[in-house]
């Protein structure tokens, strides 16, 4: 669900989820009222498309002709455009690869290069598939999804494609050299499914087999092994999970010499099994369900999401724990802690490369970086230099060498890009972007909440120095608490030319539910314990009206996804505290979400509304079944896509009607392709931004 509104596992008893399957083996819930808008969940009806164009007219209409949206527009759309964003690349052989869209290319093109032109200022790309040249050959919208190389000789790829940005894609082997599909390759049909290279000559496939071979989340249940050559139908089951899994998965992990395969089974979106897969053998790896397993080098490692008590020691949740595989296979526990969380402290991630580790740790919510080395049996930490200051993102080039590339950003400073090596103090500034805003006056302060059952809740202001604190400041307030995602201060052009430059407060809340502070942090908000979130986001509210920055009627709030369920809160339980809400690909429908779309597999993070237990504590904050006619709310702004297949767009219709039919004041705007991320090309997300910040703007100032 979850995917940097530009990327794509919590717990339960699989006794539970078997029983959310079978709820005439359960206690008898209670039928739910009838639903007059359910006709809207038909995404590509004749009627419910016309329903959603009729609602796009008026909102265009109203919007574009805002003085907002005629400044606001063509700057988004300049700034999507723009040669002088960094081109992000990753290395594969010899060459550094990128995809690129601008005016020219508004499908996209995939494109490589050479180091030494990178370093240039305007570098010399070599182009390797034109999307806009093949969308236009074949008459179809594809967007790009990604690419999975054959190592170790790079020259063939399984390429992603979607029509119109959803989450089915068609993958297809491309030949790098000669620039072509493989016709006779291997070429899977559109699902939502996916190709791993075992070797040149055989893929892990899982995808949609027929009738009985996706889980009820809507994905693939059944890996098998397909060879070259031979079709689709003949390939051989590897491993078959359950219906009522969320999806099953292979992986092959082959750097810096290692090779080991690996098969997945996501019992819910936050517990899992993993299988080794030696030959035939599959041997399930003894770890928590909850726990991420991975590998590097001769070592497993462990990531914990609970406590673990294990070989009498107890491992703290947040930790990550390694292991060689040769003693892990043969019966030990006694794992190197290789990092120990602490109370405002977490784990944001551990980068890889040929003879270390890199630990990235968010201290309240600032990046820190430390340098892990294994030497003779003992494993050394120290500090790896770096900017004090800002989001900091750190990866490998490849994986012969202990090169790298950080990225350092911050709300007010241009995104950097350097380039290293570990072990020398050096590092090369390879690329920055321009200032696409003005940040003169700007600062960037934090601050904290006290929410209802007294726990601090940090957020960030980004505002004007010496702001008059007299309420009247027009504010955007935006987080989203959920799934363990956590929330870091990033550069945004377009919220900046938009929103900050035009005199806006921007307010980033780090409220439970989100990874801010590790495992814990999430955990205290999941299923019964949801209202936190909602609670900690409304506390933030007030402490900005407290601080007089701003007041409700110049307040503004928006979110997606999860952070679009949690505008539809706002919306019902705190609606006294807002003077507008966007809301953008949202759940709204929390007694049906599981049974539209991927909703199955989010369970795990709100719980099953078909289990009474359940539905107990969701229906208390379900949006949809609370909206009430003699409610005052703020005026709302829904955003979806038709091509969303992961969160239904019948959630912002239905919404949308049933606040209309009850006399409310909403605006809703259905982009026709674009997925989950709202829009499938530059044109398309710049016309959908614009229409948001037109919004606020005219409600706010």
């Amino acid at each position: 669900m979850p995917n940097n509104l530009f990327s794509m596992p919590l717990p339960r008893p699989l006794l539970a989820a078997l029983l959310s399957l079978m709820p005439l083996l359960s206690p008898a819930q209670s039928p739910a009222p009838a639903d007059p808008f359910r006709w809207l969940e038909d995404v590509t009806g004749e009627k419910p498309l016309a329903w959603a164009r009729e609602h796009n007219a008026v909102t265009e209409r109203e919007l574009t002709a805002t003085p907002e949206f005629a400044a606001i527009h063509p700057r988004l759309r300049e700034i999507l455009d723009s040669t002088a964003r960094i081109p992000a690349i990753s290395k594969h052989g010899e060459f550094f690869y990128n995809f690129w869209r601008d005016a020219a290319h508004p499908k996209g093109i995939w494109r490589r290069t050479t180091l030494a032109e990178y370093r240039k200022p305007e570098p010399a790309w070599d182009t390797v598939l034109d999307l806009d040249a093949l969308a236009k050959t074949e008459n179809l919208s594809w967007v790009w999804k990604g690419a999975s190389w054959l190592r170790p000789s790079y020259d063939r790829v399984l390429i992603e494609l979607s029509r119109g940005g959803g989450d089915a894609v068609v993958v297809r082997e491309f030949d790098v050299p000669s620039r072509t599909f493989v016709a006779d390759g291997f070429n899977l049909p559109e699902a939502k499914g996916s190709l791993t290279w075992r070797n040149r000559d055989s893929v892990y496939v899982r995808t949609d087999f027929g009738p009985g071979s996706m889980t009820t989340s809507g994905y693939a249940r059944i890996v098998k092994e397909w060879k070259r050559g031979t079709p689709l139908a003949s390939a051989r089951i590897v491993f078959e999970g359950q219906t009522s899994d969320v999806s099953v998965s292979a992986s092959v992990s082959d750097r810096y010499g290692f090779r080991r395969e690996f098969i997945n089974r996501g019992l819910t979106f936050f517990t899992s099994e993993t299988y080794l897969r030696d030959g035939d053998k599959l041997t399930k790896l003894d770890v928590p369900a909850d726990a991420r397993v991975g590998t590097w080098r001769e070592f497993v490692t462990v990531t914990l999401r609970k406590d673990w008590t294990v070989g009498g020691q107890t491992y703290a949740a947040g930790a990550f724990l390694v292991m060689p595989w040769t003693k892990f296979l043969a019966g030990d526990r006694t794992f190197d802690q290789l990092y120990t969380p602490g109370p405002r402290k977490s784990l944001a991630g551990i980068s890889t490369f040929a003879h270390h580790l890199v630990v990235n740790e968010p201290d309240n919510v600032r990046s820190r970086l430390y340098l892990v080395t294994r030497t003779g049996d003992t494993w050394q930490r120290a500090a790896l230099p770096a900017p004090e200051f800002g989001q900091l993102s750190l990866g490998g080039v490849d994986e012969e060498s202990d090169d790298y590339f950080l990225s350092v950003t911050d709300f007010l400073t241009p995104t950097s890009l350097y380039y290293g090596s570990i072990g020398r103090p050096e590092r090369e500034l390879l690329k920055q972007l321009p200032a696409f805003f003005k940040t003169d006056g700007l600062e960037v302060t934090q601050h904290e909440a006290i929410s209802t059952d007294g726990t601090r809740i940090p957020y960030f202001q980004v505002s004007r120095r010496g702001l008059a604190l007299d309420g009247t400041a027009p504010t955007l307030l935006n987080a989203y608490g959920g799934f363990q995602i956590s929330e870091t201060p990033t550069y945004s052009a377009g919220r900046g030319a938009a929103w900050l430059e035009r005199g806006g407060v921007f307010v980033l809340a780090n409220i439970r539910g989100g990874g801010e502070f590790g495992p814990a942090w999430h955990q205290a908000a999941l299923k019964a314990n949801r209202q936190r979130a909602f609670d900690d986001f409304a506390a933030v509210a007030r402490d900005l009206i407290k601080r007089r920055v701003t007041s409700p009627r110049h307040l503004g709030i928006i979110g997606g996804s999860n952070g679009g369920l949690l505008m539809g809160v706002m919306l019902t339980q705190f609606p006294e505290l807002f003077g507008a809400i966007v809301c953008q690909v949202p759940l709204l429908d929390m007694r049906r979400y599981n049974q539209l779309l991927a909703g199955a597999s989010w369970m795990g993070e709100y719980g099953n509304p078909d289990l009474p237990e359940d539905w107990a504590y969701i229906s208390k904050y379900s949006p949809y079944q609370n909206v009430k006619p003699d409610a005052k709310y703020p005026r709302i702004l829904f955003t979806s896509s038709t091509r969303d297949d992961r969160v239904h767009p019948g959630h912002a219709r239905k919404m949308a009607a049933l606040l209309e039919s009850q006399k409310h004041d909403v605006l809703l705007y259905e982009n026709i392709e674009g997925g989950h991320a709202g829009a499938a090309d530059n044109q398309q997300q710049a016309f959908m931004n614009a229409l948001s910040y037109a919004f606020l703007w005219k409600q706010l100032k």
